[in-house]
């Protein structure tokens, strides 16, 4: 019994330095992160991809019981996550969740607004054809969004001279794309959003950074985006993929994990000397 109990001590302390040193090594270790949009596909990626890295992530959204389901898996892993009802369009209402956040943590060291709107009525459609109303949609949603939970989060980085303001842009952000309706020039106003704050922040300390990505296949938003695509192509959506993916050098399109690993770099401090910049995850689609 004794030599079990000894034997179970030496383990227990090789546990203990292993996930100490474990811990020391993650890339956003002691950081927090806010993620609007986390119930979805790319917002849960993120932030699951971000605890893991050892980031407490504070989930926000529309829906606390989907978030509540993310937050599970997070806190499952022994990671910390928190949940709040959050409307990324509500200015009041991101300044008071930040609030309550940055007096509990004492920092806020990432932003991540991942979320996005319904595709019925916006993409598919020739812009010729495009209600004005339909066209405006996603402009004026993208840009509000994007503009309010930045420059939310920006006037709590002031505070320690620190932090990351991410974005996640697909390919018609740059590319030229049909069919997109104002959802490329969203993309493309978030992209000019980042070079204007990286130029207004950066001597504050803070950076900005977006990723860009071709269309994410694994996500029920891509589903309904190629559906609606292939359908005005007179194509099957498999066929629309394999279009998609033929225009790459790799043959194949963005997944999640790269996706989130990407911005885990963007994050973290190996990516210090970036700002204004763009993270190209496009296979080569678009080559710079």
């Amino acid at each position: 019994m004794v030599t079990t109990a000894m034997n179970k001590t030496v383990s227990d302390e090789k546990w203990d330095q292993a996930r100490k040193a474990s811990l020391e090594n993650k890339k956003l270790k002691d950081k927090v992160a806010v993620i609007y949009g986390a119930a979805g596909a790319v917002g849960s990626t993120a932030a699951q991809a971000f605890a893991r890295e050892g980031a407490s992530v504070f989930l926000t959204g529309r829906s606390t019981s989907k978030l509540n389901k993310v937050a599970q898996e997070i806190s499952s892993a022994d990671l910390s996550a928190e949940v709040a009802e959050v409307d990324a369009i509500d200015e009041q209402g991101v300044n008071h969740h930040l609030e309550k956040t940055f007096e509990k943590t004492g920092r806020i060291d990432i932003s991540f607004n991942a979320t996005g709107i319904p595709l019925q009525g916006v993409e598919g459609t020739p812009l010729v054809k495009l209600p004005t109303e339909s066209f405006l949609l996603p402009i004026s949603i993208y840009t509000k969004s994007q503009f309010i939970t930045a420059k939310a989060a920006a006037g709590f980085m002031i505070r320690r001279k620190s932090g990351v303001i991410l974005f996640h842009t697909p390919n018609p952000a740059r590319l030229a794309a049909p069919l997109m309706g104002g959802m490329a020039p969203a993309w493309a106003s978030m992209e000019a959003l980042s070079r204007n704050l990286s130029l207004e922040l950066a001597s504050s300390g803070i950076r900005t950074v977006c990723v860009r990505s071709t269309g994410l296949p694994e996500t029920e938003t891509i589903t309904v985006s190629f559906g609606l695509h292939a359908q005005a192509s007179g194509m099957t959506r498999e066929q629309l993929q394999g279009f998609m993916e033929g225009m790459t050098h790799t043959k194949r399109l963005t997944t999640l994990a790269e996706l989130a690993n990407a911005l885990v770099f963007a994050s973290s401090d190996q990516s210090s000397g970036m700002t204004g910049a763009v993270l190209n995850l496009t296979g080569g689609m678009i080559s710079d």
